[in-house]
């Protein structure tokens, strides 16, 4: 059987979720089924969710948010009750992991729950852990601690610079 990777995708350029998108488009090819829970989005459908979910039932999407706009821009009442929407899109997460239940889950923007102290790095440590052999997992974010990469696979580092003019 084969062993399933943890991989994390970061860096304050676009293109995270993207990434992590298209490795669930070749797990797809493969035959195999894909879980995207998503965090810090808010619950807005975008035309992105909706093509999304056009690859049901293989694929599956989840926003446990409930506000429109994002965790940062929400008033201090709107934050407790959104924190309380994402530990049931963790524990979401954890009974995923802890069943083996999909053959791909891409845990999108749950780096950034560190950021706003929704997610300590050694609860995250734990649920990379507990994750099921063959299971693949990808991270996605802004920021990844340096305590969190000894728990993962592979890396992958995102920047964007946009140059312009002459390259003279």
């Amino acid at each position: 059987m084969d062993k399933g990777r943890v991989q994390v995708i970061y860096g304050s350029g676009r293109g995270k979720t993207g990434a992590a998108l298209g490795r669930a488009i070749q797990v797809l090819n493969q035959g195999k089924t894909v879980i995207v829970i998503q965090f810090m989005k808010g619950s807005t459908a975008r035309t992105e969710s909706e093509i999304l979910k056009r690859l049901e039932p293989e694929m599956k999407v989840f926003r446990f948010e409930k506000q429109a706009m994002g965790f940062k821009d929400l008033s201090p009442d709107e934050k407790q009750e959104e924190m309380m929407n994402i530990q049931n899109g963790l524990n979401f997460a954890r009974k995923v992991i802890g069943t083996g239940e999909c053959d791909l889950l891409i845990l999108d923007e749950i780096l950034d729950l560190m950021e706003y102290g929704i997610l300590e790095e050694e609860k995250l440590k734990a649920m990379i852990s507990e994750k099921e052999e063959a299971m693949e997992l990808i991270l996605t974010g802004r920021v990844c601690p340096e305590g969190l990469k000894a728990s993962v696979d592979c890396i992958s580092h995102m920047e964007n610079e946009c140059i312009t003019g002459d390259a003279g």
